[in-house]
């Protein structure tokens, strides 16, 4: 049997025996819109934006408004931002916002900065030559400006670019996320332009650790509600969101409310993602959905994660994942030598007083290995330094297979999740 994994920018070709018992998980069939009759994803902007969901037109937002900030995500989301920015910009400009009073807000969150290459690839030459284009710091204190606490006591400390601007957009991507539930919405704002206070708080294990901190999870998940709020709480003007098909193409464009159009975007995005299966898995074989979601160790958490909800305890997951830039952050890095084992990262996490950044990240790790063993498949990193990540190095899929069914029986079950965090796999009740 032969699989293809997402897989860095190539993808990556796996062959199993015939004889295995081999259930993959995937997308459900849907048309892009660029491929139905009559439309074109220009089209589908500009009717969102004449017909959006629980706003005025995007033409009579406008109306008055002197300055703009537009919110986009980073290279780790393949979102078209070059494909919605530019009706967007026409459409501003066309209301009276000049090109001088626009700023592009990239919501780094707490990931590294773009680089001058990846801003290119996010919204092309002419809009990153034509537009001031800004890397939000959250730890720069003079790009940050506090809003009070919220309900829960987080401290709410938002982007001052953002802030102070007359119209607020933001442009996001839909899809499955491992903490809440999903991506898009709200989290353009939080953690997306938050300073790391928040994202501190946001992020700890009072929030992480509850049952409904999971993917595609919204209600009673107090990371998706905590965020809404502060979100809520900075304001947005007009959302667009997207949700792409397994090949990146646009299957749907959501405008308006940041609260109604993104659980509009949710609703369509669920149908499309979600996969049945009617047991557990003694393997599951994911991928972290290649780049640009696949460039670091901390990032294919998240594939690992996915598989999760099907793998039985006891099981093996097989991650297979670029690595291309490594392991992640230095502090994410600092972890490893810190702590022994993953059980003493969880004790010692559990004190108010402990705080490293992108630890949250490790945690989700934690939540993995309670239930299964890890085996990655990488070329970014020798297997000495996956070794010293609390999972186990594995040379090809293939020859992890093959060491799990020695654990597992030649008869074992076997699930694959080519697209990793990008579907969510759920079990038949």
């Amino acid at each position: 049997m032969d699989i293809r994994l997402d897989y860095g920018k190539q993808g990556l070709n796996v062959t199993l025996p015939d004889h295995l018992n081999i259930r993959t998980l995937s997308y459900k069939a849907a048309t892009p819109i660029a491929d139905q009759p009559n439309q074109s994803d220009l089209a589908a902007l500009q009717e969102v934006f004449e017909s959006p969901t629980d706003t005025p037109p995007l033409s009579k937002i406008i109306q008055g408004r002197s300055s703009a900030c537009i919110v986009i995500c980073d290279i780790t989301r393949p979102v078209p931002n070059q494909l919605i920015l530019e009706p967007l910009l026409e459409a501003l400009h066309a209301g009276g916002i000049t090109p001088g009073n626009v700023k592009i807000l990239i919501a780094t969150g707490l990931h590294r900065p773009s680089r001058p290459g990846e801003i290119l690839e996010m919204v092309g030459a002419d809009i990153a030559a034509k537009y001031t284009i800004i890397n939000h710091d959250a730890q720069d204190q003079n790009q940050l400006v506090f809003l009070g606490k919220s309900p829960r006591g987080i401290p709410m400390w938002i982007n001052t670019h953002y802030m102070e601007a007359d119209l607020k957009i933001s442009v996001g991507l839909i899809e499955p996320h491992f903490m809440a539930g999903f991506s898009g919405g709200r989290k353009l704002i939080c953690p997306g332009i938050a300073g790391l206070e928040t994202i501190r708080a946001w992020h700890s294990p009072r929030f992480l650790e509850h049952p409904q901190a999971a993917t595609g999870q919204l209600k009673g998940n107090p990371v998706h509600s905590e965020n809404t709020w502060i979100a809520n709480r900075a304001g947005c003007d007009f959302i667009v969101n997207v949700v792409i098909d397994a090949h990146r193409r646009p299957l749907k464009f959501v405008a308006g409310d940041q609260l109604s159009a993104f659980q509009e975007g949710v609703d369509f995005c669920r149908d499309i993602v979600v996969d049945r299966v009617e047991h557990e898995y003694d393997i599951v074989i994911t991928s972290s959905a290649g780049y640009p979601l696949d460039t670091t160790f901390y990032q294919s958490v998240k594939g690992m994660m996915a598989a999760v909800p099907i793998v039985r305890a006891g099981g093996t997951i097989i991650m297979a994942a670029s690595m291309s830039e490594g392991i992640g952050s230095p502090e994410f890095t600092s972890l490893f030598d810190r702590h022994p084992d993953i059980d003493d990262f969880m004790l010692q996490i559990m004190s108010p007083e402990y705080f490293v950044m992108d630890q949250w990240q490790l945690e989700m790790l934690a939540k993995v290995l309670r239930k299964a063993e890890v085996k990655v498949v990488t070329d970014g990193l020798p297997a000495e330094t996956i070794n010293k990540l609390y999972v186990d190095a594995a040379e090809s899929v293939e020859l992890a297979v093959q060491e799990a069914l020695k654990k597992h029986g030649n008869d074992t079950s076997i699930a694959v999740i080519p697209r990793g965090p990008y579907v969510i796999p759920e079990l038949s009740v």
